[in-house]
């Protein structure tokens, strides 16, 4: 049986999303609540920290990438659970300028699909009535996206929290808690967003403090109180495998992975083989096909390097059977790498592509691609619909186009992706294939 659910969301990015849904999770679960955790949108680490602080792992809906009832077949998921929390990206309301399966990725649009009433997430600071203005638009904005309440973060004062209060009660808006100013529980960041789960140390105490600030700090009984039944499902969602039995790369060089697409090759019947390029591994000699997903190769480029070992099994594996990276894992499968400070680092050189972080420039957004070649788990002529978050830069790329690839606006976009032989390789982060 699918519980009901909230979306917890904010009007703009940095407000305190993430820390509260931590929070929520730890406390929650420490009263005995089974909480099934979603992230709205392509994201590929907080749902790290979703199962750190749940036990359960948490699942991508994105309404620009995926039909609905591939959402709705991803919510069964929460089967079992006492209660759905989704995490919201960016503001509520933002999303690109043109649809795509059924919507812009805005989180709005999940809370609309599912039924999920709204937690917004205020930063008050250097402010105190006005507040309540930013929440009652929110509340108003979509006939179809219900305010549950809000939860005033960065309160500085019990004086500053007074006056929050009395705008809110005049505006006929809920507050759920008051979070007052607690640096303490910012968690760390890279370029890509958060420190993986995996990498920080210390994790399970932050993780028990936040639990401890939020028990102490907003009202866990009316919050869940104001969650309601979820009114979208579908059929699992059916995700072709590369493979029957898949080398999958996976260590802290290579980790991003959207957990429904593992799930659905495990459905399917494939089965996973890890191996880590960091511990000098080589992809087991019995699969059918290696990935390598994206991650952080650039901080480890002169380890994997010099890893023979991986290097060598991966090329030995590639002469013969098919081989596949996403952003950090195409770029471990070029020529070279070079790292920040210029330094240039030989990679396994299956595919003629050299990138660099010398100089940064953020490549970001959904990504429509067209194959013009096959590549594993899809024919030349499919069309996938995908994510690309990165910093680097292609020097050189030698090699014939993987696909035709444009942005969400349908404007085209320069990362093609490439193919040699066996060898295929994208900058974006597949999410689903394209119906529409």
């Amino acid at each position: 049986m699918i519980p009901p659910g909230l979306l917890i969301s904010a009007p703009a990015s940095g407000t305190g999303k993430t820390t509260l849904m931590l929070g929520l999770l730890a406390a929650l679960k420490v009263r005995g609540r089974t909480v099934q955790p979603f992230k709205s949108g392509p994201d590929y680490i907080d749902p790290g920290f979703h199962f750190a602080a749940s036990g359960r792992p948490s699942v991508n809906l994105d309404s620009w990438a995926m039909d609905r009832n591939m959402i709705g077949g991803l919510i069964n998921a929460a089967d079992g659970a006492d209660l759905i929390l989704a995490e919201g990206s960016m503001g509520l309301f933002d999303g690109v300028l043109t649809d795509g399966e059924c919507g812009n990725g805005a989180s709005a649009q999940i809370a609309a699909m599912t039924g999920w009433p709204v937690v917004l997430v205020l930063d008050t600071s250097g402010q105190a009535q006005s507040a309540a203005a930013v929440a009652r638009g929110f509340a108003t904005m979509h006939r179809d996206v219900r305010l549950a309440g809000v939860i005033l973060n960065r309160v500085a004062s019990p004086r500053h929290e007074t006056m929050l209060r009395a705008g809110m009660e005049a505006a006929g808006i809920a507050v759920l808690g008051c979070l007052p100013r607690q640096k303490e529980l910012e968690m760390p960041s890279r370029h890509l967003g958060l420190v993986q789960a995996e990498d920080q140390s210390g994790l399970a105490q932050t993780l028990e403090a936040a639990s401890r600030f939020i028990a102490e700090n907003v009202d866990l009984d009316l919050m869940v109180a104001a969650a309601r039944d979820t009114k979208l499902t579908g059929a699992a969602p059916a995700i072709t495998p590369p493979g029957q039995r898949i080398a999958l790369a996976r260590d802290a060089a290579f980790s991003f992975v959207y957990p429904h697409m593992l799930n659905g090759w495990r459905q399917a019947g494939a089965e996973i083989l890890p191996f880590s390029p960091l511990a000098d591994e080589a992809p087991d000699g019995n699969a059918d096909i290696c990935w390598l997903p994206g991650g952080y190769p650039e901080l480890y480029a002169g380890q994997i390097a010099s890893n023979s070992g991986f290097l060598d099994g991966l090329r030995n594996f590639a002469s013969a059977k098919p081989v596949h990276g996403e952003c950090g894992g195409y770029m471990a499968l070029g020529e070279a790498l070079i790292d920040k400070e210029g330094v240039r680092h030989q990679m396994a050189g299956l595919l003629g592509l050299v990138t660099s972080y010398h100089k940064r420039k953020m490549h970001l957004g959904y990504r429509l691609a067209e194959l013009l070649a096959p590549m594993p788990g899809h024919a030349k002529g499919a069309r996938l619909r995908g994510h690309e978050f990165h910093f680097s830069t292609i020097v050189e790329q030698t090699d014939q186009p993987l696909a035709e690839v444009v942005d969400a606006n349908g404007d085209a976009v320069g990362e093609t992706g490439s193919v040699r032989g066996k060898t295929t390789g994208t900058y974006f982060h597949q999410i689903a294939e394209a119906r529409i």
